[in-house]
């Protein structure tokens, strides 16, 4: 049978999953794939984006092809960004909204990886805030006041709910939300603004929480009380009080398969545009280096002093303090490179320079840069100083995964050469 031939019985799996307005791309899990958004943006569209909100995120330096990202970042009408740092995208900003740090604000960590003990943490913060900046419930808070965005109806009600108990509190919400369905979508403001000031310490952020333990003790009874929690109120407190993290809900081992979403609570094997792939392999050049960009460069290698970009700050790094591109002996050799000098490093995107070090376990024809680096810090003399390379003034938003969007960032084809004197 041909692979072209499994398709058509197989697309009764499909689940046609949303698409962006403007090039169709598709959004898995409702997902704008990070390689499209400029796309999105540069265009004269009637849906093409027109606003961001970018919170916790870097995208003028973390997405593929920041020439491109940049140029989308100008031409928006509006771009506001949330942050505990002035980082690359934020000098970009029309607004920058300064966050409070990880240690000072109400925080919260979910793991699964103890199954079928499921945990959970609300971690308490343990410094003051820095002047001026604010925990990010309360910043969308005050825009949505602003904005008047509240439904001010079901923000009475349920202030006064709250003042007779949580049990009228419970009855009011469940009201609300079978009148008009989007209480749902309100839940995390309503809930901040009415539930949240009568929280111990300050928890007001957590307010959220009470909904989803209402949410395991209808969907998950009986593992909720195995964990120890005999209704959702008791859960809730316990999520409040302890400062070590609680079990939520315990698992037994048949219940695994209930959290499959698929009909019968099986997992469909056959995606049909992989197999679409599948089928045209044989057409799909095995090669994508060239005579001009013969190496095959990884561009975010992991190593041991490499971290994401929340780390604005270079004086941690021990070893390797300038991002180092690493090359095979081989390559070295034919290209002229030695350990230490400067080498150039040219996509079809962008040109940068960096320190090689050879190593002997790189391949030929591979070479490697470290994530992490390439950010604009700040100097005291108030400019921006930049150590190591970006890597995203490299990459091409366009080399891609097909389906995803996923950037091809470890497959980038480069030319690279000695240093210009």
């Amino acid at each position: 049978m041909q692979p072209h031939s499994w398709i058509a019985p197989l697309a009764r799996y499909s689940t046609s999953p949303r698409r962006t307005p403007v090039t169709g791309a598709r959004m898995p899990g409702g997902l704008v794939p990070c390689n499209v958004i400029a796309d999105e943006i540069l265009t004269d569209h009637p849906d093409r984006f027109r606003a961001l909100i970018i919170e916790s995120s870097n995208p003028a330096h973390s997405l593929a092809d920041s020439a491109a990202f940049a140029k989308a970042l100008a031409a928006l009408d509006l771009v506001v960004v949330i942050d505990i740092a002035l980082t690359e995208t934020g000098r970009q900003a029309d607004y920058v909204l300064p966050a409070a740090s990880q240690f000072e604000k109400w925080e919260a960590t979910f793991f699964t990886f103890e199954f079928p003990h499921n945990t959970f943490h609300l971690r308490a913060p343990v410094l003051d805030p820095l002047p001026g900046t604010l925990p990010e419930p309360e910043i969308y808070a005050r825009l949505a006041r602003e904005l008047d965005a509240g439904p001010r109806g079901r923000l009475t009600l349920l202030h006064a709910a709250v003042r007779l108990g949580r049990t009228p509190y419970k009855l009011a919400f469940a009201a609300l939300a079978a009148v008009d369905k989007s209480t749902f979508a309100m839940a995390p403001h309503l809930l901040y603004e009415t539930l949240g000031p009568t929280l111990p310490a300050g928890a007001r952020s957590a307010a959220v929480l009470w909904a989803l333990a209402q949410r395991i003790a209808k969907e998950y009874p009986a593992a909720m009380r195995r964990a120890g929690h005999r209704s959702a109120d008791a859960l809730f407190e316990a999520m409040l009080e302890s400062r070590s993290g609680i079990t939520f809900t315990e698992d037994e081992y048949t219940d695994a398969w209930n959290y499959v979403p698929h009909p019968g609570h099986r997992i469909p094997l056959p995606v049909p545009e992989l197999l679409g792939l599948l089928a045209d392999l044989d057409t799909t050049p095995a090669v994508h280096t060239t005579d001009d960009f013969p190496i095959v460069l990884a561009a975010g290698q992991r190593r041991a002093f490499t971290a994401n970009t929340i780390f604005r700050d270079n004086t941690w790094r021990k070893r390797d303090p300038q991002g180092t591109l690493r090359v095979s002996p081989h390559d070295a050799e034919q290209l002229g490179l030695s350990d230490g000098a400067l080498a150039q490093v040219t996509t079809s995107r962008g040109t940068a320079q960096a320190v090689v070090e050879i190593d002997d376990r790189l391949q030929p024809g591979h070479a490697a840069l470290p994530n992490g680096f390439g950010l604009d810090l700040p100097t005291e003399d108030g400019g921006t100083e930049r150590t190591g390379v970006a890597l995203n003034s490299l990459t091409d938003l366009d080399w891609r995964d097909p389906i995803a969007g996923t950037p091809w960032h470890k497959h980038v084809p480069a030319r690279i050469q000695p240093a210009p004197v």
